[in-house]
Parts: structure tokens; C-alpha cells; sequence
């Protein structure tokens, strides 16, 4: 299936969405060092990023009627910073809000279906307007702003048009979720907002993915039966106190469906210690100790038995308390690049362009590739039965 990638950053979005079916005809980004990584893999043959043809630029400078036949997919971040905890909250005043030209994108390609992310930011309630414009521009691309038209006014006149009943024309069913990457499998507390929607002469009934993991079923596996201690070989002697984690699993009354949360030992513990062990580490791609880690009042690390907190790309440099590891003699350190990559499910064969900070800041912005997938797969999934609509079941 043939699809289109918006704002691909260091492609963490894109490999999942391409390992899932899709076949990009245009990967589009301006940053030259997320342009510099992805040529950096391409030249290392590595699949699926060899095949994709990368347009190194501005996305407001892209023709998308240039791309010829039918779209399956666009799929992209818009940058989040306008919208971004972290960041300045400009919200749609600010001119880093890319949104216009993910709509734009959908306008001029109309394809089958569309897949956006963005940060949890996105659903404060300062910003909730807007997030309805957003959602009702993408449900009619066609019904663009007018020359010097705020966007409160354009919104009303959506609003209208949405309330007026039966509609024709271009349109799409939208569904919107905020997801919680570590309850998919992912090692890291990763809440992003999730927008897809379908063209709606295709008639699909689709629902985001259940969830696969459970934090419960992670403080089953420690405190109850102790078999998360026993398969990382870790002493009665060294495991914690248990706190609060460890009542609440005694006051479980059966063991959890799901599969447990992936915490920061399950994705790095074959790694050696970069600190302690700089010769080993030099093996593995990216893995080098970074000095300068403290922990303060907000800032205190990643617990090492628990899904990692979220990876940051921070503003001035990289803020310390989101990607440190927290020992568990309360010592703490970065996370180096290939540690933060397996937090982001990147392949240990993921080479990324820059410096350490500059590496950082891509692994940050990206989506977990293992969460793309997850959610692309559930889309083509449904495309493909569209060839067969008496298969096309809720």
C-alpha cells in the first residue's frame, strides 16, 4: 500500500508504519540532522529506510499533486512544540504548528486514511478549541479558511456545516485516543495523542488496539510470584523494599490477563554498564557514557524496575531528570543514545547522526517504533478488507 510520511524526524513513525505494509512514495523532512541519520542508514542498507525516498525540506514547499494515484496513507507529527508541556504553549500562534499542512496534505492527496500524532499537551484544556478545529478541519479538508479569516470563525462555520446532518463530498470518520505507549509493550510511560481517520465512502468501523500490558500484571510478576526477580537474576538480598507497588499487588485478587509493563532492566540489562564497562559498551552502536548527570526536586531518573519516564527532547539541551537511569542504590546517570533508543524500540542497528544532545532531541520528538506498528498494522488491517467489503465486520 502506498503511503506518505509527514514530519519524519528520525523516522520512528515511519519505520513502523513501513514495516507494517506501507510503502512511502515521499518521506518529507527539514532537519538536517534527522535527514543526516536517515541517509546515514540508508547507506547502511538498512530495511525499510533503504527504500524510502527521502525529500529533504520544507514540507510548506511540497507539491503533494505531484504524487501520482491513489494514496493509502498519510502519516506524521506535526511538531508538538506549540502544544508541548515542556515548550512555550503558543498553541496555534505559534508558526511552528504543522497541522495546517498535515490538512493540506489530506485536501490535496485524499487518501484512504491518515494517521497523526502528537503530545498529550495537545488535549489541555486551553487548548481544547483548537483541538476541535483541528479534528473538524481533518473531517472536511475541502472546507478551507477565507482570506483573513481568524480561526474561531472558521471553526463556527465547520461547526455548522458538521451539525447540518448528511454530507457529500470529501470527508472522514475520526477517531482520537490517547495512548499510553507502555501499556503496547513499549518500556517507557509514553502518553502521546493519537488522531486516525478513514475516508468515509469506505464504510470502515475501526477501533484503536487494546491494550496488551498492564502494570498490574508487572507488580504480580515482582511481588507475587517473584518471577520478574528470578528471570533478571537479581538476589532477595539486592530486590527493593516494595512500597506501595508491593501492596498493591498483595491486594490483587487473581493474576492480570495482560502481559506486564516492560520496564527499563527488561530493555537494557544485556547492555553493558557504559560508566563501569566502557570497553564492552563500545561494542553496541551509539552506547557511550554521557558525565554530568544530577538528580534534584523533579528530576530524579528513571527507576530501573519500572517503564522508563518520557524521554524528552527538551528545549536548551536535554533536561536530566527524564532520561537518567535511577539505580537502585539511588545513584544516577544518562541514559546513552542506544539505551534511549531501546526505550523508543529503535533496532540496535539504528545508527543516529549528531551529537549527544542533538541525538537526543530526535530520539525525544520520535514515536516508538513498536507503537507505530501496532497502530498502523490495525489500519491496513481494515484497508485491506475494503477489497472484500462483506469481510468488513465491526
Amino acid at each position: 500500500m502506498r503511503a506518505i510520511e509527514l514530519f519524519a524526524g528520525a523516522g520512528g513513525l515511519g519505520i513502523g508504519v513501513s514495516r507494517a505494509g506501507f510503502n512511502p512514495e515521499a518521506v518529507i523532512e527539514w532537519d538536517d540532522y534527522c535527514c543526516d541519520t536517515i541517509r546515514e542508514n540508508q547507506a547502511r542498507k538498512l530495511d525499510p529506510i533503504v527504500h524510502w525516498p527521502l525529500f529533504h525540506g520544507d514540507v510548506r514547499d511540497f507539491d503533494f499533486r505531484s504524487v501520482r494515484g491513489d494514496v493509502d496513507l498519510v502519516s506524521g507529527g506535526p511538531p508538538c512544540q506549540p502544544f508541548s508541556l515542556g515548550g512555550k504553549h503558543r498553541g496555534p500562534l505559534d508558526d511552528r504548528d504543522m497541522f495546517p499542512q498535515a490538512i493540506r496534505a489530506v485536501r490535496e492527496l485524499k487518501p484512504k486514511s491518515f494517521i497523526f500524532e502528537n503530545v498529550k499537551g495537545l488535549t489541555r484544556a486551553s487548548f481544547a478549541n483548537y483541538l476541535e478545529y483541528i479534528r473538524l478541519r481533518l473531517t472536511y479538508p475541502e472546507l478551507v479558511e477565507r482570506r483573513a479569516e481568524a480561526w474561531e470563525d472558521h471553526l463556527a462555520r465547520l461547526e455548522r456545516h458538521h451539525t447540518r446532518g448528511k454530507h457529500n463530498g470529501l470527508h472522514y470518520h475520526i477517531v482520537m485516543r490517547t495512548l499510553n505507549a507502555a501499556d503496547y509493550g513499549i518500556p517507557q510511560r509514553r502518553e502521546r495523542v493519537f488522531l486516525v481517520g478513514f475516508r468515509a465512502d469506505l464504510g470502515i468501523k475501526w477501533n484503536f488496539p487494546d491494550k496488551t500490558h498492564d502494570q498490574d500484571a508487572l507488580l504480580w510478576s515482582q511481588w507475587r510470584t517473584g518471577e520478574y526477580w528470578e528471570r533478571h537474576k537479581v538476589a532477595k538480598r539486592h530486590r527493593p523494599e516494595g512500597g506501595k507497588g508491593k501492596a498493591r499487588a498483595f491486594a490483587l485478587k487473581e493474576p492480570p490477563r495482560l502481559a506486564p509493563w516492560r520496564t527499563v532492566r527488561d530493555a537494557i540489562s544485556d547492555l553493558p554498564d557504559p560508566e563501569k564497562n566502557p570497553d564492552a559498551a563500545a561494542a553496541f552502536h551509539n552506547h557511550r557514557f554521557q558525565p554530568g548527570a544530577r538528580s534534584y526536586p523533579g528530576h530524579t531518573g528513571s527507576p530501573l524496575d519500572e517503564p522508563a519516564k518520557t524521554l524528552k527532547a527538551g528545549d536548551h539541551g536535554v533536561p536530566g531528570g527524564e532520561n537518567m537511569l535511577l539505580r537502585p542504590d539511588g545513584s544516577v546517570r544518562y541514559f546513552t543514545v542506544r539505551e534511549s533508543a531501546r526505550l523508543q524500540t529503535f533496532p540496535d542497528e539504528f545508527l543516529f547522526h549528531g551529537s549527544w544532545t542533538e541525538t537526543m532531541r530526535q530520539l525525544g520528538n520520535a514515536v516508538p517504533v513498536d507503537l507505530a506498528y501496532i497502530v498502523a498494522s490495525s489500519v491496513k488491517t481494515h484497508l485491506d478488507l475494503t477489497a472484500t467489503p462483506a469481510k468488513n465486520k465491526p
